[in-house]
């Protein structure tokens, strides 16, 4: 068996993934001798890849620039799913970055001071880890009773493919987030709708996402990883709020909210009191848990369920970095993330460093210095 050795493995090639990769070469770790970045997708592009065709860049709340490189202007109709993977495939190439693959990690283990990974393409091992595989891959479905004996279709919004499909459907949409608000004006466009979520939506009417607002999120967010519990949706600090395009899916009454159902039946659902709807298709815009199953090995989680960070390192084991996880859970938060485990990294197996380097790299980035 091929066994593959290096100092820091990357999982993951997103925004967080490629930060860090682009901080660990720029503060001395040789491409491939000792960083390499292992990534599940068959092409550049992270989770962007999969996103559905029908959003485009005027859809994205926005795209932070990678370090070192700003992103390059878009035309508003162009599809996101195009657009970011050329971007990061561009940012790859540019900085050489040690992207192998595709590579499924599938376990990581702690073999006498050292990390073994066993993956798709053979092992590798590793004295640090750093994770970067955000969410896509683990759309989360929550259970109700009868949701096995519904006849119609399910999805969620990781499987989303276009509002064309459901025409002249009647489609049931689950969820709070940003996400239902977009599809619920792009599907009733063409099909009859409800929705319905666990709490009374909350609208933000204070303009657009600010400095503000952002500190806000990170400190609540970084509240709950410090203790060890799951991280909680943006969502759920930022609130709503209607872009222009959605706007005629809101004169059209689309956004009237129904509460949670108690169970669904054959052909819909069924609330507490009695109602029903009967349903051709049911979307569950419910979000997503973070991807960390092939980290389960190293008993890393918490009895509450989350895992205990400090900065960007577990509190179990400083070696051992998740970016893209908890407040770095967002575009720029994981650029941020991705230079503090570098940093981190860096004084732990490189101590010797020209300590020069961390300016320069913090300086490129746009980041502070110090």
């Amino acid at each position: 068996m091929v066994v593959v050795d290096t100092q820091v493995v990357v999982i993951g090639a997103g925004q967080a993934g490629l930060s860090a990769a682009y901080h660990l070469v720029r503060m001395g770790f040789t491409p491939y001798d000792e960083v390499a970045v292992l990534d599940r997708n068959d092409a550049p592009g992270g989770a962007w890849q999969h996103r559905w065709d029908s959003l485009t860049m005027d859809d994205v709340h926005g795209i932070a620039n990678l370090p070192g490189a700003d992103v390059p202007p878009a035309i508003g109709a162009e599809r996101a799913n195009v657009f970011v993977p050329r971007y990061y495939a561009d940012y790859e190439q540019r900085f050489g970055l040690p992207v192998v693959r595709p590579v499924i990690v599938e376990s990581v283990r702690d073999v006498d001071g050292r990390f073994e990974l066993t993956t798709s393409q053979g092992e590798y091992t590793a004295d640090a880890i750093v994770n970067a595989t955000g969410t896509w891959n683990r759309p989360f479905i929550p259970w109700y009773p009868g949701i096995e004996s519904f006849q119609g279709r399910q999805l969620h919004t990781a499987d989303y493919n276009g509002a064309e499909e459901f025409a002249g459907q009647h489609v049931l949409v689950v969820g709070g987030g940003a996400s239902a608000v977009q599809l619920l004006a792009e599907i009733s466009e063409v099909a009859s709708t409800t929705w319905v979520t666990r709490r009374e939506p909350e609208w933000r009417t204070d303009g657009e996402f600010g400095p503000e607002l952002g500190r806000k999120i990170i400190a609540k967010v970084e509240e709950r990883v410090r203790a060890g519990l799951p991280p909680r949706s943006v969502v759920s600090v930022t609130g709503l709020q209607l872009r222009q395009q959605e706007q005629a899916a809101y004169e059209r009454g689309v956004y009237t909210r129904l509460p949670m159902f108690s169970r669904v039946t054959a052909d819909g659902v069924v609330w507490a009191d009695g109602r029903e709807q009967k349903v051709d298709a049911v979307l569950w815009a419910t979000g997503f848990r973070a991807d960390l199953a092939h980290l389960a090995p190293l008993h890393l989680r918490e009895p509450s369920g989350g895992i205990r960070m400090d900065g960007t390192h577990t509190v179990l084991d400083p070696r051992i970095h998740l970016v893209g996880y908890g407040p770095s859970a967002s575009t720029i938060g994981g650029n941020r993330a991705g230079f503090q485990a570098a940093r981190e990294l860096r004084d732990l197996l490189h101590p010797k460093q020209v300590q020069g380097s961390e300016v320069a790299t913090a300086g490129a980035a746009g980041l502070p210095r110090g």
